[in-house]
């Protein structure tokens, strides 16, 4: 665990990637992806309707840069005034104080709340979506003096969708997809938050939800929590490949998941499942969501 440590602490994300790539996900976008400091500068911070938290998996990880560009479709396919933080984001110290380092977790936290509260955004709204990040920065950084609304994505976009900003695409004439939902650990079991996710999915034309056994709060772990993300099980029947197992059993084409962690856990699983698995995709909520959008042109 010492070179996630390290990367925490110099580079501000456990894997070490320079924090000059924090933007390098919005280079496929066909729009403008603001920070906050550039509103800053032009004085139209006031604007701003949400910050949109990237979380480092999502910057760093090529497979969760597609999920952070999915977000920012979503988000501005809806009209939703976003930015970033960009390079002034650093790792919430999540995996530091998970793995027993409650120093890193400390620092990074500090250095996170100044930089929020320097923008004002304790009376703004910031959504993201990382289950980590989210109870990091709404539940714990209030023991050292920050206190912020965070939402996790699925609760967004579904407040989107309910409020008819979002257009969905006619799917008429294209066959069901059948996909079964992973719930994350922090979303379900920690904050109760399991309703919206399928609220989303219902309003998906031609997606058919097939439920496994362990869900909601009852739901099964990825693998990857308590830091383990960085770590190898060492004995017995790896906790992702049970969970990719259970997901395999509802006979769906596609494991639906709202996390960075449980999206690279199940896909690791999903490869460790040979032939069962190999026709099975693993995607988040976001990528879902914006697949599904009507085409600007349709909208006008």
């Amino acid at each position: 665990l010492n070179g996630a440590f390290r990367n925490m602490e110099s580079a501000g994300n456990p894997w070490g990637s320079p924090r000059a790539g924090r933007m390098d996900w919005t280079k496929d976008l066909p729009f403008a992806v603001p920070t906050v400091a550039e509103l800053a500068q032009a004085g139209t911070l006031d604007s701003l309707e949400v910050l949109y938290w990237v979380g480092c998996a999502a910057a760093f990880d090529e497979r969760n840069r597609r999920v952070a560009r999915a977000v920012a479709t979503c988000l501005s396919a809806a009209g939703v005034r976003f930015a970033v933080l960009g390079q002034e984001e650093s790792c919430t110290g999540d995996p530091a104080r998970r793995m027993g380092n409650e120093y890193v977790y400390q620092v990074l936290a500090a250095g996170n709340i100044e930089t929020l509260k320097r923008y004002g955004f304790e009376k703004r709204t910031i959504i993201t979506a990382c289950p980590h990040c989210f109870n990091t920065i709404g539940t714990e950084y209030g023991q050292l003096g920050g206190t912020f609304e965070i939402l996790h994505h699925s609760v967004y976009l579904q407040g989107l969708l309910a409020a008819g900003r979002l257009p969905i695409a006619d799917a008429s004439g294209t066959s069901a997809r059948s996909v079964t939902l992973h719930d994350s650990c922090y979303m379900a079991r920690y904050s109760g938050i399991s309703a919206e996710p399928r609220e989303v999915l219902r309003r998906l034309p031609m997606v058919e939800l097939h439920e496994m056994e362990r869900r909601e709060r009852s739901t099964f772990c990825c693998g990857a929590g308590g830091g383990r993300m960085w770590m190898e099980e060492s004995r017995g029947t790896r906790i992702n490949e049970e969970r990719t197992r259970q997901a395999l059993a509802t006979g769906a084409d596609a494991v639906v998941t709202e996390c960075p962690f449980c999206m690279t856990m199940i896909r690791d699983g999903l490869s460790a499942a040979g032939d069962r698995g190999a026709d099975v995709q693993a995607i988040d909520l976001a990528e879902l969501l914006a697949a599904s959008l009507a085409p600007p042109a349709a909208t006008r």
